[in-house]
């Protein structure tokens, strides 16, 4: 069934940034993608996708050391749809999502491609749930030679099924891999278009590819005036209700209040280190706040699923998220 946007949609020149308070939970770091920029991955462990796998009493102690994150995210490295582990990789999902609502706590799951069964679990145990579109033209298509699940089509169509079951959902483009500016705007064009159609996209990440390092390597002030003209270019193709996002720490710090005059609105869940770039420490909200602060923004924290779209989950699960935004207001 078509969704209506949420009513109210805020304006993005709002003088106001959210974040999420978030605590990164990795399922398993084994992935049948060979992408070939990834630096998460690590190889099947003799064979068996699920032999690191994470278990409950571990994902808890993590939950324990993070007690200000609301958010839980659910990163995992991809089983292939036919693998006879694929059931039990499954069964993960849902057993830390169950275990992060019995904390208190609120699941957002990007696991890659899932079939309409396992999204319709999973959504209705996850009040968000994410997926990156990545982005469109052959760079993708020569670095995802060896990742089947990336193919845009695929990914499209992830998207358009969130979108029938109603999940609140993020996505997002992996952006300076070689792509030219017409295929960005192309893949905007298209969230745009599903958005239009569903109603259920709460946010866009715009994500800068930064190559695996020891050391992080800043963006020069050519690509940072690259970026600023793309986040204009997507807020004005975006509808007004969809959160636009950066992640601060692969972002110069000085120049964040620039992204959010250009229409950044949101920074995203953030965890005390990020698995997938290590090497770009993640600033903290003190320090968010007060850079911000001086260039006249406000800092605020919310929860996995922006205000939005909390009338459009479960019951059960949007009075779990009513607990969470409590806690949250507690805490922050």
């Amino acid at each position: 069934m078509k969704r209506n946007s949420p009513a109210g949609g805020k304006g993005w020149a709002a003088r106001r940034v959210t974040w999420s308070p978030s605590v990164t939970l990795v399922p398993t770091h084994a992935c049948f993608n060979a992408c070939a920029y990834c630096g998460f991955r690590r190889p099947v462990p003799a064979g068996d996708p699920l032999a690191d796998a994470l278990g409950d009493r571990e994902a808890g102690a993590l939950l324990e050391a993070r007690p200000q994150a609301s958010e839980v995210l659910l990163l995992s490295g991809e089983v292939a749809p036919e693998s006879p582990q694929r059931r039990r990789w499954f069964g993960r999902l849902l057993s830390l999502s169950r275990l992060a609502l019995a904390r208190g706590r609120l699941p957002h799951t990007n696991a890659g491609p899932l079939s309409r069964r396992e999204m319709a679990a999973l959504g209705r145990l996850n009040p968000s749930m994410g997926l990156m579109l990545e982005g469109l033209g052959p760079a993708y298509a020569a670095l995802h030679r060896q990742a089947p699940s990336k193919h845009p089509a695929r990914r499209l169509a992830q998207l358009e099924q969130a979108g029938r079951l109603g999940i609140p959902f993020t996505t997002g483009l992996l952006l300076g891999v070689g792509e030219t500016p017409a295929e960005r705007i192309q893949a905007l064009e298209l969230i745009s278009l599903l958005q239009q159609q569903w109603g259920h996209i709460q946010e866009v990440i715009l994500q800068p590819f930064r190559a695996p390092a020891q050391t992080a390597q800043s963006l020069s002030a050519g690509d940072c005036q690259d970026w600023l003209a793309l986040i204009a270019d997507a807020r004005a193709i975006l509808p007004p209700e969809v959160h636009l996002q950066l992640p601060p720490n692969l972002w110069p710090l000085d120049l964040l209040p620039r992204a959010l005059e250009a229409g950044i609105d949101d920074l995203g869940g953030i965890d005390d280190h990020d698995v997938i770039n290590p090497a770009y420490p993640q600033p903290g909200p003190t320090d968010l706040a007060g850079v911000l602060a001086a260039a006249g923004w406000q800092l605020q924290p919310r929860l996995c699923v922006h205000d939005g779209w909390l009338d459009r989950l479960p019951l059960h699960l949007r009075r779990a998220a009513e607990g969470s935004r409590r806690r949250l207001g507690r805490a922050c």
